[in-house]
């Protein structure tokens, strides 16, 4: 599997298959809710055309948390697996267990959750 790692632009690119590489980074790992059709995937991220998709908000959430924690590397399973490939694919899904233990941070992205609720209940009970 490989990890996303953000530059200094705010541009992303995949790492090298790090599958058996005992050299993997501190990384950041998100977990999210999924719209099939706008989720940015591997080959997207190859081709230069998954900015346009809704899915690209949460990478980009993710990349901008991950700078901010302190973490150069962060993965998001829509894009860091390419799933047209069957053996990429079946590691994947065995090690996914691995890949969150082994993250520094998780970060949660859930744009069907409203904030709009959570805020009201934090002003009436008294946290900011």
């Amino acid at each position: 599997m490989r990890l996303l790692q953000r530059s200094n632009t705010g541009e992303f690119s995949l790492t090298k298959d790090l599958v058996g590489d005992d050299t993997t980074p501190p990384y950041a790992i998100l977990s999210h809710t999924w719209n099939e059709e706008q989720e940015v995937t591997f080959q997207d991220l190859m081709d230069g055309t998954g900015e346009s998709k809704i899915g690209y908000d949460k990478i980009r959430f993710c990349g901008q948390q991950a700078e901010r924690d302190g973490l150069r590397y962060f993965w998001v399973d829509t894009c860091c697996i390419d799933k047209s490939n069957y053996g990429e694919l079946r590691e994947a899904l065995n090690s996914m267990f691995r890949w969150y233990q082994n993250a520094v941070k998780c970060y949660v992205y859930l744009s069907d959750v409203s904030t709009a609720k959570r805020k009201a209940n934090n002003e009436v009970s008294g946290f900011t």
